[in-house]
């Protein structure tokens, strides 16, 4: 080809596109996404309708699945030593009521004991705070204090009441908490005994590649929430060790019932540890008053920043932490919907949903690495000189 011919022919003009075709393409490519978004908004809806229906059988399913990943590392050491699975599982299970059952015992006589004297200083306290507030600089009439108080007392109730009603729902449909609570135990026996046999099972149901999928998934959701449960299960011991010390030390009542409000309160990030805190400061200023209450507040925050810190940096991966919006939008959705129960296991939730996020990505991710490896290995490595001659090999 002559370079008179090169001149001539010039490069291909471009059609400029009508403002009314862009403007279709765009138009179309928001009502498929718009169709999409819509599709699985229903397909949540009807997720979450089949959760509420199904409340009943679902909460004993999750609460036994997040007890037995607190129980199955012993269970698998025992195994591992030649036990078999039944009498392993049997054992831990046995060992976890009576540890449970103790601790019980333990606290109820001490609540029994100091009941009436926290009452009396209860009174007290509120008494000196009604003072208070009728001296300078605040001057309130006693009316204004009436309304307050009966306004606070009328909102207490409705909130306990919403709490309770929060803590039972799907219980009483259960018939009764004892069968829900056997119901939890008789799973998590079952899911320590024979949860090794289940991932191989359900490959072999579902197929070689959405079994090889499911496999990988559901093992790292296991993974993440073990190492969350056992996590916030250590992080919360210790500081519920180091504010109960602190409590029997500053001679606060109820400090072992306060220790233990602690480590339960430590399940819900955020949320439990602000409320078991706020319980602890409250009881010091109506017990002790004003100054050992605010040596309690300041020992509450120095654990709570070690804690943040500290412990949690270490003791817990990056694959395994929430933002802590997300843990609040999801504590906050999991107690409107399912009360305190949904608040505990709203955390968990999230985080293995996280895994799931997780691993569609990174799926994505190698199918558009495939994809441009398979582009750039059908285009061909022409490399074009500064002069525009053509490549050693392509004549014209």
């Amino acid at each position: 080809m002559s370079e008179q011919d090169n001149a001539a022919t010039g490069p291909t003009p471009t059609r400029k596109r009508d403002r009314g075709e862009i403007i279709g393409q765009g138009g179309m490519w928001l009502a498929k996404w718009s169709l999409v978004l819509a599709a699985i908004a229903v397909g949540a809806w009807i997720f979450g309708w089949m959760i509420a229906r199904l409340w009943v059988i679902i909460l004993p399913i999750a609460l036994a699945i997040v007890l037995a990943t607190v129980m199955w590392p012993p269970t698998r050491g025992m195994i591992k030593r030649g036990m078999p699975p039944a009498a392993a599982a049997g054992i831990t299970l046995v060992l976890s009521i009576g540890v449970l059952a103790g601790v019980i015992a333990g606290i109820v006589p001490s609540v029994v004991s100091q009941a009436p004297e926290l009452a009396n200083k209860t009174t007290q306290g509120i008494n000196q705070v009604q003072d208070w507030l009728q001296g300078p600089p605040l001057n309130l009439q006693d009316d204004q204090i009436d309304n307050a108080v009966h306004s606070v007392i009328t909102k207490v109730q409705e909130s306990g009441t919403a709490i309770a009603s929060g803590v039972f729902s799907g219980v009483s449909t259960a018939s009764s908490l004892l069968v829900t609570l056997g119901l939890v135990l008789i799973l998590s026996f079952f899911f320590i005994k024979d949860g090794p046999r289940f991932i191989p099972w359900l490959h072999s149901v579902t197929g070689g590649k959405a079994g090889r999928h499911l496999e990988e998934v559901l093992i790292r959701m296991w993974d993440t929430l073990g190492g969350f449960i056992r996590t916030q299960a250590l992080v919360s011991l210790i500081d519920a060790v180091f504010i109960g010390a602190g409590l029997l030390i500053l001679g606060v009542p109820l400090a072992p019932v306060l220790a233990i409000l602690t480590f339960i309160g430590g399940f819900i990030p955020i949320v439990g540890a602000f409320v078991a805190g706020a319980l602890a400061v409250l009881v010091a200023l109506v017990a002790n008053g004003f100054t050992t209450a605010m040596i309690v507040l300041v020992l509450i925050l120095l654990v709570q920043q070690i804690e943040g810190n500290v412990l949690q940096p270490v003791l817990q991966s990056k694959s395994m932490k929430l933002h802590a919006v997300i843990v609040l939008l999801s504590v906050a959705a999991g107690s409107s919907l399912y009360g305190i129960v949904g608040a505990f296991l709203a955390v968990p939730v999230a985080a293995v949903t996280a895994v799931v996020i997780r691993y569609i990505g990174e799926q994505i991710d190698l199918q558009a690495i495939d994809n441009e490896s398979l582009s750039e290995s059908d285009t061909p490595d022409i490399v074009v000189d500064e002069n525009n001659a053509l490549p050693e090999g392509h004549k014209a």
